[in-house]
């Protein structure tokens, strides 16, 4: 079994070296040439200096052989570039595979956009992160039986198991389908998470031992889960948190959920306000809240807090 992996990132670069060490062989490429290099030097990937390279070397020892191009690159137009650039490289049969976080919508418009060229397309909705590599990935995968079926060697090699941690989950779409309402469960998640653990910390009367209670959930209790584990051990390191900022990104997906939710109709009240908090917390200015000390004050008289007040 023999794919190019294109984009070898955090993500793209340790499913590489599991692919390696599971013995597929991978042709890689990434602009960052001492990436690449450290693939090659430490893992045995192949190397490439360019996509159209890398799909060359993908039948150097046959010619006929059907070319499998894994894309981890970041959603909307490197995605879309890439894939509108490779497609008149490739032949009938060959398979392109989207690794990343894309919309749902757009890889259904991406499948049938090559499709009519005779090439094969896999959205694979991609979890686990940095410990991927050691664990193993949970791949949700949109796609046609026939590219289903010749991707799944790749697909067992990436799981943590054979049986375990991938499924063809539909048609084409329904993998970053599928991977996007996984991350909106993720913020509901995590929010529920840290304001927990927020009230605790404000109970200053018990003195309450985070990294020892977190610890403790992670056993037996129904909140027991692989988010609390992280949380427990980041804990042990620093209970306080000083030196992080009160600041989370969002990713596209969380937007993308909540955005599916008002489309057909269905109420996510925990997810939507998941989603809005981490906007709250992007707020530089707070000009909002500053709004709100004014009303109360206009209508209560309440006090306004200067940013001069401790």
């Amino acid at each position: 079994m023999k794919l190019a992996m294109i984009g070898l990132g955090k993500m793209g670069g340790n499913m590489t070296t599991r692919l390696l060490r599971s013995g597929i062989e991978v042709v890689g490429y990434d602009r960052s040439v001492e990436v690449v290099n450290q693939l090659v030097t430490n893992e045995g990937m192949i190397s490439s200096s360019s996509v159209p390279d890398a799909i060359l070397k993908l039948t150097e020892r046959d010619p006929k052989a059907k070319r499998i191009i894994w894309l981890m690159l970041p959603s909307g137009a490197p995605t879309e570039i890439q894939i509108q650039d490779i497609a008149p490289m490739l032949s009938k049969g060959d398979i392109i595979v989207d690794g990343g976080n894309s919309n749902y919508k757009d890889s259904q418009r991406r499948g049938a956009w090559l499709a009519e060229r005779g090439i094969g397309f896999m959205d694979a909705g991609t979890s686990g992160g940095i410990w991927g590599l050691e664990n193993g990935y949970c791949l949700m995968v949109g796609a046609t039986p026939e590219v289903a079926k010749s991707v799944e060697p790749i697909l067992i090699a990436l799981a943590p198991s054979k049986d375990q941690g991938w499924a063809h989950v539909g048609p084409i779409g329904a993998g970053h389908f599928t991977k996007m309402i996984h991350n909106g469960i993720e913020y509901g998640m995590m929010q529920a998470m840290a304001e927990g653990l927020d009230l605790l910390k404000g109970k200053e009367e018990y003195n309450l031992d985070l990294a020892q209670i977190t610890e403790l959930w992670r056993h037996g209790s129904v909140v027991r889960s692989w988010l609390l584990d992280l949380t427990a051990d980041a804990l042990k390191e620093d209970q306080e948190l000083a030196a992080v900022a009160p600041y989370v990104a969002d990713s596209g997906e969380g937007r993308w959920t909540v955005m599916e939710s008002v489309e057909q109709g269905v109420a996510v009240p925990v997810l939507t306000l998941a989603l809005q908090m981490r906007f709250a917390s992007q707020d530089a200015t707070g000009y909002s809240y500053k709004l709100l000390s004014m009303m109360r004050n206009g209508f209560g008289g309440h006090f306004v807090k200067s940013v001069t007040d401790k």
